[in-house]
Parts: C-alpha cells; sequence; structure tokens
C-alpha cells in the first residue's frame, strides 16, 4: 500500500527564513477549494445565469450548477479574512497593476451602457472584479505558502469529479440522458430550443462544464500544474504511489480532452507537449527524435478524427468567422467604452448574416472585450495575460516542473481564447487568475 511523507516540493523557489502562520495555510486551502467549487458549481458565463435555477433539493445541489451570486458570499469572507494575512509582494512589477487598471475601465464600459442593458454588464462586471480578487489574493495570501499542495489539494480533487463526470458521460451516462429527455421531457416543451436540442443529440461530453471546449479549456489549464507538482512530489510520496497517481490523472484527463471533441484543445495539448519534451534533459538527437515522431503522430490523430467534420465545411469554424466580423464592426462603432461588458449578443443579433445562428460571446476573449468594453479594455487585458506569461519565462531553467506546468496551463487557457470564452466562464477564469496570482508570487525572492 502506499504511504505518505510529509509534504513539501523541491520545485519551490528558495523559501523565506520564516515558516508562514498556520492560519494562511488553513486559509489557502479554503482558497484552493473555493476554486474548485467554482469549477464543479459555476460553470456558466455570467451573461447567462439567469438561466440557471436555484437547487430545489439535496440532488439538485449535489448534481446541478448553481446561480452565480452563490459564489459571491464564500469569496468575500476569503477576501475579508484574506485581508488579514495578506503580505505585499516585493518585487513583483508594475506589471502587477493591470488587473486593476483593467476592471476599472471595464466598470466604466458598465457605466456608459444603455440602461436597459445594465443589468446584464453589471453582473458580467462582477464576475470579472470576483476573477481580479482571485488574482490578488493568490498573490498576497495564497503565494506565501511554500507547501503548494495546501493550494492545490482543492483544485485536484475537483478535477477528479470533473474527469469522473466526463467519463461517466461517455460510458453511457450521454445516452441515458438522452433517453431520459426524449421520453419525458421533450413531450412536454411548448417550444424546442435548437442549440438544447443539438447538445442532447452530441455524444461529446463536459463533465461539469458549460460546454465541451470550456472542459477542453479546464483540462488545459490544470492538469499540468497537477501533473508537475506530483512530478515533483518526491517526499511527499513512494514512488509507487506517485506513479500511479501521475498516471490516473493523465489518463483521466487525456480521455476527457479527446471526448469532448475540441479541435483546438488536441492541437493545444499537441503543442504543450512538445514544449515538455523540448524542456526535458535528454541527449539532443533522442529529444529531436521524440519531437518529430509525437508532431507526426498528434497531427495524423487529429487528422484521422476530424476528417469528418472538416469535410462537412467545419460549419463551427465559418461560424466564428461570422462572430469576429461582428466583433470588429462593434469595435468600430464604439471604441472608447463598447457596448457594455457581456452585451456582444446584443450586437451580433443586429449584424449577423440572416442565415447565421445566434450567438451571445464572441469565441474570442480579446475581441470579447474589446466590442464589450473598447479598445483600451482589450489592451489593458491583453497586457495583464502577457504580463503573466512574460512574468513566469525564467521558470523554463526552473528546476521541477511545477511551476513551470502551471505556467503552460495558464498560457494554454490564454492561447484557448484566441477561439473560445474561457474568460467569460467563473469556473475556468477564477482559477486562471487565482492560479496567476499564486504564480506570480512563487516566481519572487520572498516566495
Amino acid at each position: 500500500m502506499a504511504t505518505v511523507r510529509a509534504a513539501s516540493s523541491p520545485a519551490a523557489p528558495a523559501p523565506s527564513a520564516a515558516p508562514e502562520p498556520r492560519a494562511v495555510r488553513l486559509w489557502t486551502l479554503a482558497f484552493g477549494a473555493f476554486l474548485g467549487l467554482a469549477l464543479l458549481k459555476f460553470p456558466n458565463p455570467a451573461l447567462l445565469d439567469h438561466l440557471v435555477t436555484p437547487p430545489a433539493n439535496g440532488w439538485e445541489w449535489a448534481l446541478s450548477s448553481w446561480p452565480l451570486r452563490y459564489a459571491f458570499v464564500p469569496l468575500l469572507v476569503l477576501l475579508v479574512t484574506g485581508a488579514g494575512l495578506a503580505r505585499r509582494a516585493t518585487g513583483a512589477g508594475r506589471a502587477v497593476w493591470l488587473p486593476l487598471a483593467w476592471l476599472a475601465w471595464v466598470g466604466l464600459s458598465a457605466l456608459a451602457a444603455a440602461s436597459g442593458e445594465r443589468p446584464w454588464s453589471g453582473l458580467t462586471l462582477l464576475h470579472h472584479a470576483a476573477g481580479v480578487v482571485c488574482f490578488y489574493l493568490g498573490l498576497l495570501v495564497a503565494g506565501r505558502t511554500r507547501g503548494p499542495w495546501w493550494f492545490l489539494a482543492g483544485l485536484l480533487a475537483a478535477m477528479a469529479v470533473v474527469c469522473l463526470a466526463g467519463w461517466q458521460q461517455h460510458f453511457g451516462g450521454l445516452e441515458e440522458t438522452r433517453r431520459y429527455f426524449y421520453a419525458y421531457t421533450y413531450p412536454n416543451l411548448t417550444e424546442v430550443n435548437p442549440d438544447q436540442l443539438k447538445r442532447i443529440n452530441s455524444n461529446r461530453i463536459f463533465g461539469t462544464l458549460f460546454y465541451p471546449n470550456s472542459l477542453a479549456g479546464a483540462v488545459l489549464l490544470l492538469t499540468p500544474a497537477l501533473l508537475g507538482g506530483l512530478a515533483d512530489a518526491r517526499k511527499t510520496f513512494t514512488p509507487g504511489a506517485r506513479t500511479l497517481l501521475l498516471l490516473g490523472l493523465g489518463v483521466a484527463a487525456a480521455g476527457c480532452l479527446v471526448w469532448s471533441g475540441s479541435k483546438t484543445g488536441w492541437l493545444l495539448a499537441l503543442g504543450l507537449g512538445l514544449l515538455v519534451l523540448l524542456r526535458w534533459p535528454l541527449a539532443r538527437t533522442l529529444k529531436i527524435a521524440l519531437v518529430a515522431v509525437v508532431l507526426l503522430a498528434g497531427l495524423a490523430g487529429f487528422a484521422a478524427r476530424y476528417a469528418g467534420f472538416f469535410h462537412k465545411g467545419a460549419s463551427s469554424v465559418v461560424a466564428r468567422f461570422d462572430y469576429w466580423r461582428a466583433g470588429l464592426t462593434m469595435v468600430g462603432e464604439r471604441p472608447l467604452f463598447g457596448a457594455g461588458p457581456g452585451l456582444f449578443g446584443a450586437g451580433y443579433k443586429r449584424l449577423k448574416p440572416p442565415e447565421a445562428e445566434m450567438a451571445q460571446l464572441a469565441h474570442n476573449d480579446y475581441l470579447q472585450q474589446a466590442a464589450d468594453s473598447g479598445l483600451p479594455a482589450a489592451t489593458l487585458f491583453a497586457g495583464l495575460v502577457a504580463g503573466v506569461l512574460w512574468r513566469g519565462r525564467r521558470l523554463w531553467r526552473h528546476p521541477g516542473w511545477l511551476e513551470w506546468g502551471a505556467w503552460l496551463g495558464l498560457l494554454a487557457l490564454a492561447a484557448q481564447s484566441l477561439v473560445e470564452f474561457g474568460f467569460m466562464v467563473p469556473a475556468t477564469a477564477w482559477c486562471w487568475f487565482g492560479l496567476a496570482g499564486w504564480l506570480w508570487r512563487r516566481t519572487l525572492p520572498d516566495g
């Protein structure tokens, strides 16, 4: 049976002389658990929160998503209690203020939005504010803990539940849901939502997330950090236990990524794998050979799996170009403050081709910011993402895999957001911001 020893990580930066107080560790454990809860219970974009019904019984509390307002009380408690535990991040640099600057401009955009649309803008603004709070809590409090598993434990537990849900859906869960829908729900509908019908008839899994590509984003964001943490946990687990955990998480996450049917997710996972091989301490000739084999195998697998999709015309790719053309038009109409946070859909309804399907999101988070809140917001948002990624550039030569894995996950979601809306989904956005703040602190001398 596997044995467990005292937790530590050889990948962590050199610790400061004084250990962090026990209260900081317990708070960090609670913060990681909150982010894990977001992954399980807050998977819907804020602007669609009105479609989420409050749970009415124990089963719904356990199995259904929750209205976004349920997240704000525990986050407020974490903010208030964390304020007393926060310590200045010396040497963090000026870029650390970019999240606040971006949020301030989004707030101005919400005020400038049409009065009838302000409730929707306000909820999206609260969602973005929660993400910024998560960043600074990660930077000023959670990043102080030298033992990484105080922060990662809740995320690992949540990721296990996400993968379990995804595997259950693949092995019969989706078919069971489909049969129930057509037997009991469909006959009583007075109006059929085409999007709902399309989702019911699809075999793409989504775990606990909003839709399949969101699941792929969560897997890409969190799996590298969790695998890196397990790889570095030589003093925490025996070799056998560590290998078992690495294989279990890796296989579970890979299955979810493949069965989600995300084309971008497949290509990004391939890119991350190549980066891992390039960093691996191997002989140059062997490394080049492995990179070539993995690249060819990954592209061949992609072509084989999705040949039918492209043969049929790649409708989702074509639809994205419709979204982006409309988004650029909206930016041209209101370049300073945009339409208002979360209001891309209102503009798209007016600008879309008659035959195009309706969409509430731009499927590009950077363009979404420009259309929603103006070019200044988009510039600040892109700057904060770039600042986080630039901060982690030094981790390439860092010993161990934890911090570098976390950086890979942040890079993956930032890249996926060029064609998706991960930053509009609390489950992935809040985890990204919290992980970014935590990693930023760990790159500092006192991290």
